[in-house]
């Protein structure tokens, strides 16, 4: 009865765990560069740098196989899922245009995607467990 009650609890704890870390670690990555780099000939680029978005990616990617090798899975796509989402919109949210709506979009469908992906990888290569 313990274990059945144990494993809900630890699942809801998963989730609102990886919901924290993620937009944490979208602050610590991407939140403090918030200005577009401009070139000589008037082009933009940025705000973000691609060894900014990698390190997010992979500091991601060890917290969601981590989760997911614990069989935490849920936790591992729905927490970071709605973590990202959320720092994604939050950070985002002051464009005028309304066209970072289509950004947190994206963000949302590659986040729960690449998270499913490897969450199912990391399930499917976990040694089995012994009775």
């Amino acid at each position: 009865m313990r274990t059945e009650l144990h494993r809900p609890v630890a699942q809801l704890v998963s989730i609102l765990a990886l919901a924290a870390l993620a937009p944490a670690l979208w602050a610590a990555w991407l939140g403090w560069d918030q200005h577009r780099d401009v070139h000589p000939d008037g082009s933009t680029t940025g705000p973000y740098q691609a060894w900014q978005v990698i390190g997010l990616v992979l500091t991601l990617l060890a917290a969601v196989g981590w989760a997911a090798y614990r069989d935490y899975v849920a936790g591992a796509v729905l927490g970071t899922t709605a973590g990202l989402t959320a720092a994604a919109y939050v950070d985002w949210s002051d464009d005028s245009s309304g066209l970072f709506v289509i950004g947190v979009g994206l963000v949302m469908v590659g986040t729960f995607v690449g998270t499913a992906v490897v969450s199912a990888v990391t399930q499917a290569v976990r040694p089995a467990e012994q009775p």
